[in-house]
């Protein structure tokens, strides 16, 4: 069985007064509280979160 591809993501900007549509994008990759780190699935459903909060988000580096 193969193993799915993950990658980390951090919160480094608040979501307090964003669209709504952004903090779902944000609660949907598990990120609650600033400088949080979650690891996430490496799918297009999640790329496409990602780019939607870019600005708000950023890739940890592993290794």
């Amino acid at each position: 069985m193969a193993a799915t591809k993950t990658m980390k993501v951090k919160l480094v900007r608040s979501v307090h007064g964003r669209l709504k549509n952004h903090r779902d994008c944000v609660r949907g990759l598990g990120l609650r509280k600033m400088h949080q780190v979650a690891e996430v699935e490496d799918t297009p459903a999640t790329r496409g979160m990602l780019n939607k909060v870019s600005y708000m988000v950023t890739l940890v580096e592993e290794g």
